[in-house]
């Protein structure tokens, strides 16, 4: 009788052990793999290389959070003016592309800690005057790429100037060189070390001074659904840990010859 008793006992421990075992599992799955986002044609943060490879600093830093979070990871590019509907859409789980954190974009994602400062400037022919004041660039026509924070900054503050809105900063260089706009606005870091390196623009500079804050944004961030408190946790942990033990420094000079924070 005292086996009889105990039998559903012991029946009781395998199968809750079975069920925690499951679980557990069940946890780990969802905590051990992540889609990311990128924009792919934005060097140099992103880009493809010749076999159509993801590669850039923001993949290099990508790449260096999972192996912090000890997660599998698939890094897919999005174009710029749907990567934030397409996390909204829970076509991935984050967007690693040197995002800037704006109040606007808080409203629909929550964003890490800052990992990277953001600075824009103008670019134009040499010798153009420095004065870039909305009044002084009244009818200049202007390019910068659809969806970013430069575009955002222009539609609000020269409504007098004519605005052509890109697929690509690359699109808006382009048509700077052929003379079809006068003045791009974009990414200090990225004209320095891209377009204004290129034979192409020899004939362009830097004009006017640094432009940062307010709607241009409060550095960079890497994007989640608001409701996923717990991978924005492990973002931030492992942003920590690989500024701690250099590996952001080692990334970084391995694009750049100064630091972005």
């Amino acid at each position: 009788m005292r086996f009889h008793a105990s039998l559903p006992g012991l029946l009781r421990r395998p199968l809750c052990l079975a069920l925690f075992s499951c679980l557990w599992m069940a946890a780990a799955n969802a905590q051990g793999s992540y889609r990311i986002a990128t924009e792919g044609s934005y060097p140099p943060w992103s880009f493809k290389d010749s076999q159509g490879m993801l590669q850039g600093w923001d993949v290099d830093i990508a790449r260096a959070l999972c192996e912090k979070m000890k997660a599998k990871c698939e890094i897919v590019a999005q174009d710029w003016d749907g990567i934030i509907p397409g996390l909204v859409a829970r076509k991935y789980d984050m967007i690693v592309a040197s995002m800037a954190i704006t109040p606007q974009r808080r409203e629909r994602v929550a964003f890490s800690a800052k990992y990277k400062d953001t600075i824009s400037r103008f670019v134009a022919r040499r010798g153009t005057p420095p004065n870039v004041d909305p009044a002084a660039l009244k009818g200049k026509t202007i390019g910068v790429q659809r969806g970013s924070v430069q575009a955002a900054y222009l539609v609000q503050n020269y409504r007098d100037a004519d605005l052509k809105f890109y697929d690509t900063p690359q699109a808006a260089e382009l048509d700077l060189v052929a003379g079809r706009v006068e003045y791009i606005l974009g990414n200090m870091v990225t004209y320095h070390v891209g377009f204004l390196k290129t034979p192409e623009a020899k004939d362009f500079a830097f004009v006017g001074p640094e432009l940062k804050g307010g709607i241009l944004g409060e550095g960079n961030g890497i994007a989640v659904r608001k409701d996923d408190g717990q991978t924005l946790a492990r973002i931030n942990a492992a942003l920590e840990a690989i500024r701690a033990d250099g590996t952001y420094d080692r990334i970084t000079a391995k694009y750049f010859p100064f630091k972005l924070m």
